[in-house]
């Protein structure tokens, strides 16, 4: 039994801990660059089955949906083996903890796999969001864009078909006025009597045949929003597919990322 000085003796004994931090950062950079490189190279790999799955002259919903799958399948599959990969390296390359528990030694070694992850991921996302996004975008509104002027224009320059005198700006004016009421959802009344007046001055053709062109002109730009507003839905909905198969991907990445942590640093004491 200890005596009372003995007692206090050892309590008053200084809690001696290690000076060494519990994170090996060089282990953890180095597991996230192996993963992020082989992300590198699945990513391209991914993009270049998905294209070449399907072809533009034959391609249908269905086959959209099929590669919104795969792409998601690819997605879980390629962070499975980055991760998993990185994960190792984490664990396997860390320094060995002396006079630690096993549980503790587990927790760090899972720790190690989940920064390394996180760190991989990040890098990724800044890359893959600054170089290719905005890219995407500009030339997806660009293109959005002109097709949709194109329509417009085209539509504006059917009213006047067969007039002898030039009618540019008469196309032009026709085509802002059916924009215009594309963007409130219809046409007013008293914008198509201005076109049909304009087209009946311009053509010389009767007012059946002038309120006849503007109907069609308008039915055609409906048409064409309403095509838009269903590919804009298409896209939407693949966009929430995607982003429900990211996140998934990214929980299994960072599962295995600690795994594979823990299972490196477990040989690494073994050996």
């Amino acid at each position: 039994m200890d005596t009372p000085s003995e007692t206090i003796g050892r309590h008053d004994r200084p809690n001696i801990e290690s000076s060494q931090s519990g994170i090996h950062w060089a282990a953890i950079l180095g597991g996230a660059a192996a993963a992020a490189a082989i992300s590198l190279i699945l990513i391209p790999l991914g993009s270049a089955l998905g294209f070449a799955s399907f072809s533009v002259f034959t391609a249908d919903a269905e086959d959209a949906l099929e590669v919104g799958a795969g792409l998601a399948i690819w997605l879980v599959v390629m962070q499975w083996l980055s991760s998993g990969v990185g994960g190792y390296l984490a664990g396997r390359m860390r320094v060995k903890w002396a006079d630690l528990h096993s549980d503790e030694v587990f927790f760090r070694d899972t720790a190690h796999g989940f920064l390394s992850w996180a760190i991989a991921s990040l890098f990724m996302a800044f890359l893959y969001i600054s170089a290719a996004g905005s890219v995407l975008q500009t030339a997806s509104n660009v293109a959005a864009g002109a097709a949709e002027n194109d329509r417009l224009a085209y539509n504006a320059e059917s009213l006047f078909r067969g007039a002898t005198t030039p009618s540019a700006d008469a196309s032009a004016e026709a085509g802002r006025i059916i924009a215009q009421g594309m963007a409130d959802s219809t046409v007013t009344p008293a914008d198509r009597a201005y076109l049909v007046r304009q087209v009946m001055a311009r053509t010389g053709v009767a007012q059946p045949e002038a309120e006849a062109r503007v109907n069609a002109a308008v039915t055609n730009a409906e048409a064409a929003k309403k095509k838009a507003a269903e590919a804009a839905e298409k896209a939407r909905e693949a966009m929430v597919a995607l982003h429900f198969g990211l996140c998934l991907s990214l929980l299994v990445g960072a599962f295995i990322a600690s795994v594979a942590a823990a299972l490196g640093g477990r040989l690494r004491d073994k050996h």
